[in-house]
């Protein structure tokens, strides 16, 4: 899994998080201040990259959570299946299948030919957007 170790005190808005094996983009982030007896605490609220549900977790800011490496690559379209688009990686040369993006916009703007920039995220392959 391609994944790193972080501080919840350390997120940031617009940062990425795994919650419950899902990558997610950070929405907000709270840190209350240390009490008398116990530690700070950070809150995180999330939306999931690819499914859009929002997700939170709650624990000491010192608590280590991971987060995803991305890569952001570009691949070029082969062809269009009925519940799938064939992509040919631009560096590697390398084949694969992705499902076909839920964005009506980016799904209007996909041909046969047409560069296309994806991610791999957890060893999820999801198109972002068209060139």
């Amino acid at each position: 899994m391609s994944t790193k170790p972080v501080e919840i005190g350390s997120l940031k808005e617009g940062s990425f998080v795994v919650i419950d094996g899902v990558p997610c983009r950070v929405v907000s982030m709270e840190k209350s201040k240390t009490g008398k007896h116990g530690s700070a605490k950070g809150r995180v609220v999330a939306v999931g990259i690819f499914d859009g549900i929002k997700r939170n977790i709650v624990a000491p800011a010192d608590q280590r959570v991971d987060v995803p490496i991305v890569e952001k690559r570009a691949a070029q379209v082969i062809s269009i299946t009925p519940d799938s688009v064939q992509l040919m990686d631009l560096e590697s040369y390398e084949t694969f299948e992705v499902k076909k993006p839920k964005d009506e916009e980016v799904m209007a703007k996909i041909a046969p030919g047409a560069e296309v920039e994806y991610w791999d995220i957890l060893n999820e392959k999801h198109i972002m957007r068209v060139k």
